[in-house]
This record gives structure tokens, sequence and C-alpha cells, in this order.
């Protein structure tokens, strides 16, 4: 087992990672919860395999203390489920279920899980405690650690939000073998990101993996990678004013594809994917990247058959840039590359980001 620590004063936590950890995971929550109830939210897909595997640990008495009392909430599955009506919802079921302000929030599932169940936490009673226990590679190496939560609006992602922090990360590698190949890959795009923008040595990694078997086998050690690299920058900022920007390496025009293709076509690993082609493609072009890196992040996504382009015009992708939380004003925030390994963070006026956006 590894375990990380997230430092952040009052609010610090841990992140456990190993195979098998679904098995214990209600002794491990009772020792970070004095509750009596507990409601577990979870997607239709993942509440299906794993909802009352959970709900037994959940209930069963532990060393720390006596069972939960377990309601669990099941939402549709998808993207388009990130909304106020599904929030609605879920606030309608927490208040059946007698949910108190001294109970808890078991978040169950994908990054879509970790943002809806996290904000219903944030705001239901104005805050409820909540655990992460993600399910896919892209809420254990990235969404389900920071503490950002938030729902979609239809102007676009993520722009009804907050900072809560979980009680306890709970990452079970063993669940990632019942993924969908495409969502191994794209989970896989976030940890590329994390070795772009941190960690040559991890993109190598990656690189070098000979197939999907190789990957599963190696998998715990990049997942602890990546949330060890995550841990660190939220610890600088964990409001996302300055060096936790980095993080969003690719979502700016990842997000806008998203956006384009009304949350269906792409997965928002393949949106990101997409993002950090584009973006670094011109970036070399305009001499503030080193030549060959945008190839070299190329050949790793397509390895793992995501797409590097998307076919929207430009117009459209800087439409759906319009929104991004990295809009202040008329200038926008950019993460860009030195080189792989290394980035930076560059205001740019917004009438030079067709610049960043072109494909030529």
């Amino acid at each position: 087992m590894s375990i990380i620590n997230v430092n952040l004063g009052v609010k610090s936590y841990q992140i456990e990672i190993a195979a098998g950890l679904l098995d214990k995971a209600g002794a491990k929550i009772r020792s970070v919860s004095k509750a009596q109830r507990a409601a577990i939210i979870s997607d239709s897909n993942v509440d299906a395999l794993y909802g009352e595997h959970l709900q037994k640990s959940l209930e069963q008495k532990s060393l720390e203390g006596s069972g939960f009392t377990v309601t669990r909430i099941v939402f549709p599955a998808g993207e388009k489920s990130k909304c106020l009506t599904e929030l609605a919802k879920i606030y309608d079921r927490l208040a059946a279920a007698g949910i108190t302000r001294s109970d808890l929030v078991v978040a169950l599932g994908g990054g879509v899980t970790g943002d809806l169940g996290g904000f219903a936490a944030a705001t239901f009673l104005r805050g409820v405690d909540y655990v992460q226990v993600p399910t896919s590679l892209l809420a254990q190496i990235d969404s389900s650690v920071g503490g950002k939560v938030a729902v979609d609006l239809p102007a676009g992602k993520n722009l009804v939000g907050n900072f809560y922090q979980p009680k306890l990360v709970l990452i079970d590698t063993e669940l990632l073998r019942t993924l969908p190949v495409r969502f191994l890959h794209d989970g896989l795009a976030e940890a590329i990101k994390y070795g772009c923008i941190r960690d040559k040595s991890l993109f190598e990694k990656i690189a070098a993996m000979r197939d999907d078997k190789e990957l599963l086998a190696n998998i715990g050690g990049i997942v602890e990678r990546c949330c060890a690299i995550k841990a660190e920058i939220v610890e600088h900022d964990e409001f996302d004013t300055g060096e936790r920007m980095v993080l969003n390496f690719g979502h700016t025009i990842g997000h806008a594809v998203e956006k384009c293709c009304g949350y269906t076509d792409y997965t928002h690993g393949e949106g990101v994917g997409i993002g950090m082609a584009l973006l670094t493609r011109q970036t070399e072009k305009l001499g503030l990247t080193a030549p060959g890196t945008a190839d070299a992040i190329c050949q790793v996504l397509q390895k793992y058959n995501l797409p590097v382009d998307a076919p929207y015009a430009e117009a459209d992708l800087l439409a759906g840039i319009g929104m991004d939380k990295k809009k202040s004003g008329s200038s926008i925030t950019l993460i860009i590359l030195k080189e792989i390994g290394s980035s930076f963070l560059q205001k740019t006026d917004w009438q030079a980001l067709p610049d960043y956006v072109k494909r030529s």
C-alpha cells in the first residue's frame, strides 16, 4: 500500500493506494468519520458493479466502531448528468435519507461522480463530510484529489463549483481491470499530461509500455506518481490562483472540444489529448516550445488510440473557450510547455488567442 499525505492544515487528508482496497473501505472510512449515516453517490454503471459491495463494507462493524446506516443514490451514467437537474435530485435523496451535517457522503465512481457527489456534499446543509472512492483511471490520478467539485452549465463545463477537500481518498487499482479500454486510455491522457508538465521520466515510462497488459501491471506506480505530483501542487496553491493552473494543460482547448460535441463524441481525456496536441503545435511555431515536443505528445497519444485533432472550426473552438475559468477580463492564462517535463503559465491577450488555436 502507498499513502500520500495532502498537507492543508486542518483540511489535510490521506490518499491510500492499493489493489483490493475496496474490501477494506468500511473500516478505512470509519477511522476518519464518526457519522451514523452514509450516502453512497454513484452512477448507474458503477453502482451495478460495486455499489452493493461498498454498502456491505460500510455496514459492517470494525475495530474503529459500529457500521454505518447506508443509503445508495444512483444517477444515470454520463457527463450529461453533471448538471443542476441531477444535483437537485441528489439533494432530495439526501434529505429523504435523513443525512445531517454530522453524517457522510461517499462518492463512488469516476470523474463525473466525484465532481457531482463532491459538490452535493459541499453544498447540502452548507457542507457534509465526504470521501472519494474513485473507480476510473482519470478519477484515481486526477479528479478525486485536490478538492475541486463542480457541475456543468449549458454555457460550459464546471462553471458552478467549489473547493471542498475530502476526508479521505481510497484508490483501489484493481477496479481498473473492469474499465472498458477506451476509458482506461481516457484516463491515461491525464497521466500523459502530468508527464508533460512535471515529470519527463513518467512520460517516457508511459510511452515505453508495450501494451495494455503491461500498462495495467505497472498502473499502481503511475497512479502513485500522478497523485504525488498533484498533492504537491495543491499544497502550494489550493485555490487555483497560480501554480495549480499548470494542471490544466490541454484543458482550455479540451473543454471546448467537449462543448462542441455536446459531451458525447469525445471523452474528457480525449479532449485533453487534443488540446495538448493542438496547443503545442502552435507554441512550437511561436518559438515557445522545443521543436519535436508536439510530435512526441502525438506519438504517445496515438499509441493509446487517443485522438490528436477534432473536426471543429477554429471559430467554434474559440467560442467554446469563451467561458473558460482561466479567462480574466480581456486575457486568458495558457499553460505552455518549454519541453516535455517543464511547463509555464503565460497570460495571453484574448485577441492573440487565435494564434494558439489555429491548425496552420
